[in-house]
C-alpha cells in the first residue's frame, strides 16, 4: 500500500509538462541612495517557482508562463523587499527603473518561531524571546508579533513551533525527537539567512505540505548573496553582551563559481538574569558551481557551537525574598560566577544541493544532508547527602510556616507553624542564596589528620556531588527532491519526497567530579540489584568522561511525500495539496537497568505510524486593491519520539494506546492594499486532537505503602493521552502612510485557546516496579476541559508611529498591551483520585466542591503594558554604507510574568489544601519573568 501511494505521488506530474506561450518581464534595479545598479537581486513571481537574478548591470528578464495580474517580489540582503503588481498578458512588459531602499531595522535580534519559557528543560528550547513565523510581506501584525510582543512570549495563533515547518534549501529541519527546530543551530548566522520565503497557516508552499502554523524556507545558494562584504558589531543586555559578525560574498564569476562565508562571535559574562553566561561562535560557508545553463551544485556547511547558562523559575516566596532577576542555578567559585545548568549545542551541518532546470517550465531540486554533534544540558547529581539547591523547600521559611501534625485518622492534622525557625531559615537563606561550590568540593574530600587528630589538609575521596550532562548525540541523514512545473498558463504543480534517518544516542555524561576521585553508578534510593544502572556492569565507579545512569538509542526513519496543484485565473486563484508519510520509531537500550531487568536492554518493538494530509485554498480578487483568501487543512500527524515512549531513560515501554494526532484548521482573510493604506483582517479556527504528553515529578500522598495514615510519596512519570486543543481568534494588521515621512500602525490579536477534552492520566512508579508490583496506574480522566492553554498572552494590541527622514534617519515607537495569559495547571490535581485518601480510598472530609473550585481555579497573570522605541541612521562614507540601529524595549521597566506552572508535588487534596491554607505554601506555583528595560545597538558596515 505504501509503495502504491509513493509511486502515485512521484509519477503523476511527469506526463503533464508541455510547451506554451509566455510573457517577458524586464527591468533595472538600482540602490535608491547611491543610484548604483544592484546585482544578484532575487526577482520572483509570488506563489510560483519562477525566479531570476539581476545581472551585474542591475537588469533582469523574467520569463512568465502565467496570464493576468501577478505579484512581483524583489529581495536582496540588506534591502527592504519590493512588492509590485504586474500584468502578464503575453508579450514584453518593461518595468523601467526599480529602486530598493536599505534596511537596517532587520538587525532586531530574534528568531522566527515561538518557544515557551516552560520548555527550558527541553533540548530544543531556549530563553531567547522569539515569536512566530513572519510572512514575506512582513505586515504590521507580523512585525509586532516578532519584535514587540515576542518579549512577552506571544505566539501566533497560540501555536508551538512543532506546528510550523522550518526548511533549509528545501530540506525540513524540524527535529524528529520533538518536532521542533533546534534554533541554536542557526545562532549568529544573521547575515547569511536573510534569503527567506514564508507561508502562513495553511497557505501553499512550493517546497512542502507544511503545518498549520506555516512554512519558513531559507535559501543559502551562494549566487543569491549580494556581492561584497559586511561587518557588524552589536551590544545588548539580554542573553549576550557583545556580538561581532563578518560576512563576504563573491557573486558569480565568469567561470561559474560563487561563494559566501561568514563568521561570528557572541559573548556575555552575565545576561539580564543573574548568572546567565553566554558564549557562542558561528562559522558558515556556501560554495556554488554552475555546471551549465541547466545544472548547478551548491554545498552549504555551518558550525555554531554555543553554551548558555539557564535561569530558574521561582515561587513568589523566593522572588519576594530576592528579586525578579534571581537565579538559583549559579554560585561563586574562585571569585567567578559558575552556573550549574548550562546548555551546550554543537551540531555541524553539511548539505549538498543539485539544481536542475529541466526547461523553462520545470525545475528539479535535490539535496542530501548530514548533521551530527551533541546537545548537553548540565545539572548537579548527588548521593547520600543534602540537596545543593539553595531553594530546596526545606531551606526556605515556608517549610516551617506550613507545618501540620500527622493526620488524625481520616481527618487533617493541626496547623503548627514554627515562626522562630522560619525566621532563622530566612536569615540563613539570605546569607546562602546561591550554590555553594566550595561546600560541594569539601564534601567530596576526606580530612587528613596528624597524630594529634588535628586536620592538616584534605585529599579527594568518593564524590557525593558531581556535575553531569543529559546528553543527546544525534546523527541525522536526509535526502529529498522537489519538482516544480508550470503546467499551463493557468496551472502549476509542486511535489516532493523526503527521506530522513535518525540515530539519537541519549545518555548521562559525567562532566566534573568536583574534587572527588569517583562516583558510584547506582540509584541511592534503592538497594541490591534495583540500585544498579546496568546489571551487566554492577557497582561501577565512574570518572569524568564516563557514561552512567542511563544509556540508550532512539532509532527513527520517516518518509514524506506531497503533491500540490495551483490554478491562477483573472479573478480566482486556488490550490489543492495532499501529503503522505510513514514513520518508524524504536528504542535500543544499552544498559540493563536493575528496576526493569527484562525490558530495558536491547531493542523495543517498532512503532509504526502512517499519515495523510489534505489542504486547499481559494483567493478571490475583488479588485486590484482588495483580495479575499480562504485556506483549510486537515492532516494526521505521528506523535513525536519523546511522547511515544513513556519512560525511555529506564525501559522500552511504549505509551499505551498511542495514536496519530488529528489536526484541522481553517482561516479567512481580507486584504486591502493601496499606496497609503495596507490592512489585513484574519479569522482562524484550529482543532488539534489526540495529543499526548509525558512528564516527570516527585509527588506526595499519591500511593499507598500500607503503613498507617501517612502521606505516601513517589517519583513518578505522568503520561497524558487524548488531549484536545482548540484555538480560535482574529488578527488585524493596519498600516497607514500619513505623509511621505510619517506612518502609523495598528495591530491586534484576539484569541481564545482552550483544552476541549478530558485527557486520560496514567502514572508510572519505578519504586513499585522494583518491588515486583504493578508499575503503571490508570488515574482516569483529568478534568481539563475548558481550562486555558498556558504559555502565551491570548490577546495582544499594538499602536505604533514611525518617522523616516529623507536624510536617511528614522525613529519609531510603539505601545503594547498584552493580556489573557494563564498558568500551566497540574493534570493530576484535576483527577477524581486527587480527592481520595490513598490509604483508605475514601474522599477527604474537607474536599468540598466550593473549596475545590478555589484551589483549582486557573491563575490568570496580570496584563502587560510595554513601550518600545527604536531608531536608526545610515551614512555613505568613502563609498561605503554605514548603518546604525538602536532599540530600547520595555522603556518603562515594567515587571511582568511571562509564564509559570503549578508544582505537582502536592498530589492529593489534603496536601494541597494544607499548603495553600498555611498562607505560605512550600510548593506554590513557579514563575518566569520577562526582561525589564533592555537595549540593542548594532553598527553595520557594508564593504
Amino acid at each position: 500500500m505504501r509503495k502504491k501511494y509513493l509511486i502515485f505521488f512521484i509519477l503523476l506530474p511527469f506526463s503533464l509538462v508541455f510547451a506554451q506561450q509566455e510573457t517577458v518581464i524586464s527591468g533595472l534595479v538600482l540602490d535608491a541612495k547611491t543610484q548604483n545598479p544592484l546585482s544578484n537581486v532575487v526577482v520572483s513571481i509570488q506563489n510560483s517557482s519562477i525566479t531570476e537574478l539581476t545581472k551585474p548591470n542591475g537588469k533582469f528578464e523574467l520569463h512568465v508562463a502565467l496570464q493576468g495580474q501577478q505579484l512581483l517580489l524583489l529581495r536582496s540582503q540588506g534591502y527592504k523587499d519590493l512588492l509590485l503588481k504586474v500584468s502578464s498578458n503575453l508579450g514584453i512588459v518593461n518595468l523601467g527603473t526599480l529602486q530598493m531602499e536599505e534596511s537596517f531595522s532587520d538587525e532586531i535580534p530574534g528568531t522566527l518561531i515561538t518557544l515557551l519559557e516552560s520548555d527550558l528543560s527541553d533540548d530544543n528550547s531556549s530563553s531567547e524571546m522569539t515569536s512566530g513565523l513572519l510572512q514575506s510581506s512582513k505586515d504590521a501584525f507580523m512585525q509586532a508579533s516578532a519584535f514587540s510582543w515576542g518579549q512577552a512570549r506571544f505566539r501566533i495563533r497560540g501555536l508551538d513551533s512543532e506546528n510550523g515547518t522550518m526548511m533549509l534549501n528545501g530540506m525540513t529541519m524540524n527535529k524528529l525527537y520533538d518536532g521542533r527546530p533546534q534554533w541554536s543551530n542557526w545562532g549568529g548566522l544573521n547575515d547569511v539567512l536573510r534569503n527567506q520565503e514564508f507561508s502562513i497557516g495553511a497557505a501553499s508552499s512550493d517546497y512542502t505540505f507544511g503545518g498549520i502554523l506555516g512554512t519558513q524556507q531559507i535559501s543559502t545558494k551562494a549566487s543569491l548573496y549580494r556581492k561584497g562584504g559586511r561587518l557588524s558589531f552589536s551590544g545588548s543586555n539580554t542573553s549576550y553582551n557583545w556580538r561581532a559578525i563578518s560576512t563576504y560574498a563573491s557573486g558569480m564569476n565568469s567561470h561559474g563559481w560563487a561563494f559566501a562565508i561568514s563568521a561570528g562571535k557572541r559573548i556575555g559574562n552575565d545576561g539580564y538574569f543573574d548568572g546567565t553566561n553566554f558564549d557562542a561562535e558561528s562559522f558558515f560557508i556556501s560554495i556554488e558551481k554552475k555546471l551549465n545553463s541547466k545544472h548547478a551544485l551548491n554545498f552549504t556547511g555551518f558550525y555554531t557551537p554555543g553554551s548558555r547558562g539557564k535561569n530558574s523559575a521561582n515561587t513568589n516566596e523566593v522572588t519576594q525574598l530576592t528579586n525578579e532577576k534571581y537565579n538559583s542555578y549559579w554560585g561563586f567559585q574562585n571569585g567567578e560566577k559558575r552556573n550549574a545548568r548550562v546548555k551546550k549545542v554543537e551540531e555541524p551541518l553539511l548539505m549538498l544541493n543539485h539544481y536542475y532546470k529541466i526547461n523553462e517550465k520545470a525545475n528539479l531540486n535535490s539535496a542530501v544532508m548530514y548533521q551530527f554533534g551533541k546537545v548537553g544540558n548540565s545539572t548537579i547529581d548527588y548521593q547520600n547527602t543534602n540537596s545543593p539547591d539553595p531553594v530546596y523547600y526545606r531551606k526556605l521559611p515556608s517549610y516551617y510556616t506550613s507545618l501540620y501534625t500527622k493526620d488524625n485518622g481520616e481527618f487533617s492534622g493541626e496547623f503548627t507553624p514554627d515562626y522562630e525557625n522560619a525566621e532563622k531559615s530566612k536569615t540563613i537563606f539570605l546569607q546562602n542564596s546561591q550554590i555553594n561550590w566550595d561546600e560541594l568540593y569539601r564534601a567530596n574530600q576526606k580530612a587528613i589528620k596528624n597524630s594529634e587528630g588535628i586536620i592538616t589538609g584534605y585529599e579527594s575521596g568518593q564524590s557525593h556531588y558531581v556535575l553531569y550532562e543529559d546528553r543527546t548525540d544525534d546523527k541525522t541523514f536526509a535526502a529529498n527532491t522537489n519538482l516544480n512545473i508550470q503546467l499551463t498558463e493557468n496551472s502549476a504543480f509542486d511535489g516532493g519526497i523526503t527521506f530522513r534517518n535518525l540515530k539519537s544516542h541519549q545518555f548521562q555524561y559525567l562532566l566534573d567530579l568536583l574534587g572527588g576521585q569517583y562516583f558510584e553508578d547506582i540509584d541511592a534510593f534503592y538497594t541490591g540489584n534495583e540500585a544498579q544502572s546496568d546489571l551487566q556492569n554492577p557497582n561501577r565507579q565512574v570518572k569524568e568522561g564516563d557514561t552512567y545512569g542511563y544509556n540508550y538509542n532512539f532509532l527513527a526513519t520517516t518518509i514524506e511525500a506531497f503533491t500540490q496543484f495551483k490554478f491562477n485565473y483573472k479573478k480566482i486563484d486556488f490550490y489543492l495539496a495532499q501529503s503522505y508519510s510513514v514513520s518508524d520509531y524504536q528504542r535500543e537500550g544499552l544498559y540493563q537497568n536493575g528496576i526493569y531487568p527484562t525490558t530495558s536492554l536491547g531493542k523495543s518493538e517498532k512503532v509504526n505510524f502512517e499519515n495523510f494530509g489534505f489542504k486547499g485554498g481559494l483567493t478571490y480578487k475583488i479588485s486590484g486593491k482588495q483580495w479575499l483568501f480562504f485556506n483549510g487543512m486537515h492532516l494526521t500527524r505521528a506523535p513525536s519520539i519523546r511522547n511515544t515512549f513513556s519512560n525511555s531513560r529506564l525501559n522500552n515501554s511504549i505509551v499505551a494506546g498511542i495514536e496519530n494526532e488529528n489536526i484541522s484548521s481553517v482561516e479567512g482573510n481580507y486584504v486591502f492594499r493601496s499606496p497609503k493604506l495596507k490592512t489585513r483582517i484574519t479569522a482562524y479556527y484550529t482543532l488539534i486532537e489526540n495529543t499526548s504528553k509525558t512528564s516527570f515529578f516527585y509527588a506526595e500522598g499519591i500511593f499507598d505503602r500500607g503503613a498507617s495514615y501517612n502521606n505516601t510519596d513517589a517519583f513518578v512519570s505522568q503520561t497524558l493521552t487524548g488531549l484536545d486543543k482548540k484555538n480560535i481568534g482574529l488578527e488585524l494588521s493596519f498600516e497607514y502612510q500619513i505623509s511621505s515621512t510619517l506612518k502609523t500602525t495598528l495591530s491586534a490579536g484576539y484569541g481564545n485557546y482552550t483544552y476541549v477534552s478530558n485527557p486520560n492520566v496514567s502514572i508510572t512508579n519505578d519504586a513499585d516496579a522494583a518491588k515486583g508490583d504493578r508499575q503503571t496506574f490508570d488515574f482516569g480522566e483529568s478534568y481539563l476541559k475548558n481550562y486555558k492553554q498556558s504559555g502565551m498572552p491570548q490577546q495582544a494590541y499594538s499602536l505604533g508611529l514611525e518617522y523616516r527622514d529623507p536624510k536617511f534617519w528614522w525613529l519609531a515607537a510603539n505601545i503594547n498591551y498584552l493580556t489573557e495569559s494563564y498558568i500551566d495547571v497540574s493534570p493530576i490535581a484535576r483527577t477524581a483520585r486527587f480527592y481520595k485518601n490513598s490509604i483508605s480510598g475514601l474522599v477527604f472530609p474537607e474536599a468540598t466542591e466550593e473549596r475545590a473550585l478555589q484551589l483549582l481555579k486557573q491563575e490568570k497573570f496580570d496584563p502587560i503594558s510595554l513601550l518600545n522605541i527604536s531608531g536608526g541612521k545610515s551614512w555613505r562614507i568613502y563609498g561605503k554604507n554605514i548603518g546604525l540601529f538602536i532599540s530600547v524595549n520595555n522603556v518603562l521597566d515594567c515587571t511582568y510574568k511571562t509564564g509559570g506552572f503549578e508544582q505537582a508535588r502536592n498530589a492529593n487534596f489534603r496536601a494541597l489544601n494544607q499548603d495553600i491554607s498555611s498562607g505560605t505554601p512550600s510548593f506554590g506555583p513557579k514563575y518566569y519573568y520577562g526582561y525589564g528595560r533592555t537595549y540593542f545597538v548594532n553598527l553595520a558596515i557594508n564593504l
